[in-house]
């Protein structure tokens, strides 16, 4: 998966999530909703993990650790990278 498709994956996830997470604040016993917010959360922090692990950290503010050296500053933040990059 490029890094394009991965961003657009990882961003499309966290938008269910926050409309998951909206919808089970008014709605808290809905056992479906509660699903597939864990079955998402899961697939995200798999992809976050592939992510970094190809490209380097995805989040800052102590979310993402660095290797052997500060990698944050090797890559374009994910805001920077353009289409086709």
């Amino acid at each position: 998966m490029s890094r394009q498709e991965l961003l657009l994956e990882i961003q499309q996830i966290e938008f269910v999530l926050v409309e998951l997470q909206l919808y089970l604040d008014i709605h808290p016993l809905d056992k479906r909703a509660l699903n597939q917010f864990n079955q998402n959360s899961n697939r995200l922090r798999k992809l976050i993990l592939q992510y970094e692990s190809q490209f380097g950290p995805l989040l800052g503010f102590g979310f993402s650790k660095s290797r052997n050296t500060w990698q944050w500053i090797n890559e374009p933040w994910p805001w920077q990278i353009e289409e086709g990059c």
